[in-house]
């Protein structure tokens, strides 16, 4: 994944925009969360036997990820926001859909996001969508056989904002075509404002 983050990352910071991401606890070179490699195990396991995954597999895996992260973004938010060269607004892009949902439905300093809908959702992450009223730009690939197409939908169709986009391609998980990632760059140029003036 580190390739396409680093080329997403370069394409915004040559609009001007500071970007920033963070490892998801308990992966790369960060400490293991034996629960969640519980709970990932199965969910992988049922997808790989071309089952639905359960709920409670969902939950036990997505939701204590999402507490644990959404307080390590909220703490970058301050962070880069504290650097001098660096001002608002912010908008938020990619990662675990439900951890987007949690940050748009809770921060009030992301004023849009850019989702995937690339990743498992909890029931009651839907229910929080109601929440969410920003700007959203959603993609989904369509034939991303890892995850469940109606649940994305219905996730979409949750969403409380005024101003929402889903984007479906054809394709798998990885097959994002490079024009929706120019469709994504529009949409936050159109919430953000361009920043080449700025180094």
């Amino acid at each position: 994944m580190r390739p396409r983050l680093e080329a997403r990352a370069r394409h915004f910071a040559g609009l001007g925009y500071a970007t920033a991401t963070l490892e998801l606890p308990g992966a790369g070179v960060r400490p293991p969360i034996p629960q969640l490699d519980g709970a990932r195990a199965e969910l992988l396991s049922a997808i790989s036997a071309g089952d639905r995954p359960g709920d409670d597999v969902v939950d036990r895996l997505v939701l204590p990820l999402v507490e644990r992260a959404v307080p390590e973004w909220r703490a970058l938010i301050d962070a880069v926001l504290a650097l001098p060269e660096v001002g608002g607004p912010v908008a938020i892009s990619g990662g675990v859909i439900a951890l987007g949902v949690r940050l748009a439905a809770t921060e009030p300093r992301v004023v849009a996001a850019g989702l995937f809908a690339g990743s498992v959702v909890p029931r009651s992450i839907i229910d929080e969508a109601r929440r969410v009223t920003i700007p959203l730009h959603v993609l989904l690939q369509w034939d991303d056989h890892g995850n469940d197409r109606q649940m994305a939908l219905d996730l979409f169709d949750a969403f409380g904002s005024a101003e929402k986009t889903l984007q479906a391609n054809m394709g798998g998980h990885t097959g994002v075509p490079p024009h929706a990632g120019e469709d994504a760059a529009r949409f936050f140029v159109r919430h953000l404002g361009r920043r080449t003036d700025h180094p």
